[in-house]
């Protein structure tokens, strides 16, 4: 008869069974682990990277999409752009792509800060320099030629560094003006309007009212030389090459709205013909972000893992055959199979729950310090952080499990024998 308790006694005549306690069992795994120190730390590295990297990843990633949404800002969620485009069969363009008063009919749209219409010049091979007549070896390279309507230099939000811009009475005129970018200005060496410079386009002078230092839209516009679309038509007729765009901004909240207004508000008869560009969504953007990034480095993480995981059933399948002697003479003093396997699975799992803790601070560590740097705020879901060190227990457990069946079965007279 075979009772349980504290004096567990085996069939009459022979001694009493053994029993291996929890806290027994947890002493014993510590004292093998702080008797060889160095090799428990290397053991353990493998699962400090795996650990340590799920958290840091995941963290840095819910970090990092968070800044996403704080970068997308007023300017890009108040920017709408409609191209146009001509329609089936259409060979050439021989009238605009968008009415003559394209700016008027979108800035009555309620939500409209500001439009216009902007294109790129259709020129081969132009001639810009700051001399009539020069000769092709001394006109400026890399000057791009824009038509855009007063609404559009608006709409780019520059920032006037000399002069100003040319307007409505200019436009409306069809006046021989231009204001230069920043890059523009440079390499014509035209730093100030104030002496009336002057900018030939293939020997036709256009006088410079004003210079842009920046533009938070179109940065293209620093590098060019921007003419109003009206004199454009008349100098050089609509657009071939690249068809015009219209540059919106919008109030905060009415982009979408408006993407959906301007087009049958331009083209009536065929609203088709003009595509309108809503800026990005944002949750979509940090959505995609979040899933690329947690998928790559989840991967490196499991392979960390894995990579502890093979550290620790070596390293404990190695401490089966060096205490060969020690598991021969505890079986001979009464421990049975299980507490052999118990001790060894233990001494695995205690490595890798302090591999799963060590790792799981160093992944915190880690996502605040380099948030610290960037100036972020940190963002860690305890649904990150909690599980980690269970990770690195069951990863302990499962990579001893090996050796400790190898253990288990070590004969004892076999054992003392070696």
């Amino acid at each position: 008869m075979i009772r349980a308790g504290s004096g567990d006694t085996g069939p009459v005549g022979l001694p009493p069974f053994s029993r291996l306690r929890v806290r027994d069992g947890l002493g014993e795994a510590l004292a093998g682990l702080v008797q060889r120190p160095g090799r428990s730390v290397l053991t353990m590295l493998g699962t400090v990277l795996g650990v340590g990297a799920f958290v840091a990843v995941l963290g840095l990633t819910s970090t990092a999409t968070q800044q996403i949404g704080d970068a997308f800002n007023a300017l890009t969620a108040t920017t709408v752009t409609i191209q146009a485009h001509a329609a089936a069969g259409t060979t050439g363009r021989t009238e605009p792509d968008f009415p003559a008063d394209a700016d008027e009919r979108v800035q009555r749209l309620n939500g409209v800060a500001s439009a216009g219409v902007w294109w790129q010049l259709s020129l081969r091979n132009p001639s810009v320099s700051t001399r009539p007549a020069a000769p092709a070896e001394s006109s400026v390279r890399n000057v791009r030629l824009f038509a855009a309507s007063p609404g559009a230099l608006e709409a780019a939000a520059p920032t006037v560094a000399t002069g100003r811009l040319y307007n409505e009475f200019h436009r409306g005129r069809a006046e021989q003006v231009c204001v230069l970018g920043s890059g523009a200005a440079r390499l014509l060496g035209i730093s100030r309007v104030d002496n009336q410079p002057v900018v030939f386009i293939n020997s036709t002078p256009y006088s410079v009212v004003g210079i842009l230092s920046d533009v938070e839209r179109l940065p293209d516009f620093l590098l060019g030389v921007m003419i109003p679309e009206s004199t454009a038509l008349r100098a050089y007729g609509p657009p071939t090459d690249s068809p015009a765009q219209m540059l919106i901004h919008t109030d905060v909240g009415a982009a979408k709205l408006i993407a959906r207004q301007a087009p049958p508000a331009l083209r009536p008869d065929r609203p088709d013909l003009l595509t309108a560009v809503p800026p990005p969504d944002p949750h979509g953007l940090r959505d995609t972000v979040d899933t690329s990034l947690s998928g790559l480095f989840l991967v490196l993480a499991g392979i960390c893992l894995v990579i502890g995981a093979v550290g620790i059933a070596n390293t404990t399948l190695v401490a089966v055959l060096e205490r060969r002697g020690e598991i021969g003479l505890r079986r001979a003093l009464g421990a049975g199979p299980r507490h052999i396997a118990a001790q060894f699975l233990t001494e695995s799992t205690v490595l890798g729950t302090l591999g799963g803790l060590t790792g799981t601070a160093i992944g915190v560590g880690v996502v605040a310090t380099v948030s610290l740097a960037q100036d972020w705020t940190a963002v860690i879901s305890p649904y990150t952080v909690l599980p980690a060190p269970v990770i690195g227990s069951l990863t302990g457990l499962l990579a001893g499990l090996y050796p400790a069946l190898r253990a288990a079965k070590v004969e004892p007279l076999e054992a003392l024998r070696t």
